[in-house]
């Protein structure tokens, strides 16, 4: 998790202007394969309290939206209705539009994770766990995946001339996500493991927290995670990066 020593004095500034206006914040922190079994013992993690998703992202074959700032992204969830997104980062709150901060469907968000943060706002929808393996496999559009909402905030942010039926399917990335509340910590940790084509895997933890209480909880979270044995000076890596950049060169190279 995040740690107030690793930013200098404008890092640290600029962090604090974003959460106070953000709707929410997520610290993170990925862990080394060599610290993955030690920390899952150390939480009590069950492999089989987890739930299965299979994770699609929509770009162009060189990153055209991910170049811009724009992230599509639709998610199939064992158990639940899938679940759909048109994000874009870095943003900066306060120069957002009311009407937009208003909706019920918009949230302003800071990942924060040791070494550095980002601020995004998404754009939120739901669609059935059938449509999106329709999508994927070419029999139904990628733009009815996507509300009118959705689809006009991505028409306001992509870059000109790259329609939403346009993009190519990146993926699928199963993943497992597993919730988990350690004893002697008194919040939520998610644990998610993303299992990449060439068997590569990132594992990741975190844990939400109200911008009011940020710091208090990332102060908590790392005495904790340090109590337990985990390395938070590893290197970090960043799901949807590793993915994007998989599956544009397996797509480029087809």
């Amino acid at each position: 998790m995040a740690g107030l020593a690793e930013f200098s004095g404008d890092e640290l500034q600029g962090l604090l202007d974003l959460v106070r206006d953000a709707d929410s914040v997520e610290l993170k922190l990925t862990l080394p394969e060599s610290a993955r079994a030690s920390t899952a013992a150390a939480l009590g993690v069950d492999p089989l309290e987890g739930q299965i998703r299979q994770v699609f992202f929509f770009d162009t074959p060189e990153l055209a939206l991910n170049a811009a700032g724009v992230v599509v992204r639709a998610r199939r969830r064992q158990g639940e209705d899938a679940d759909t997104v048109v994000k874009l980062r870095p943003v900066v709150p306060a120069e957002l539009p009311e009407e937009l901060r208003r909706s019920t469907s918009f949230n302003v968000e800071v990942d924060a994770m040791p070494g550095g943060f980002v601020c995004s706002g998404s754009f939120k929808g739901t669609a059935s766990n059938d449509a999106i393996r329709e999508v994927a496999a070419g029999k139904r559009s990628i733009l009815k995946l996507f509300s009118k909402a959705q689809r006009g905030f991505y028409a306001a942010h992509a870059p000109d001339g790259i329609d939403l039926d346009q993009l190519s399917v990146l993926g699928p990335i199963p993943t497992l996500k597993l919730k988990i509340r350690p004893e002697g910590f008194g919040r939520r940790l998610v644990g998610e493991l993303w299992l990449y084509p060439d068997g590569s895997q990132i594992v990741e933890l975190s844990t939400k927290a109200q911008p009011s209480e940020a710091f208090q909880v990332a102060a908590e979270a790392r005495g904790f995670l340090t109590s337990l044995g985990v390395d938070l000076a590893g290197e970090q890596q960043t799901k949807t990066k590793t993915a994007l950049e998989f599956f544009s060169r397996a797509v480029q190279a087809a």
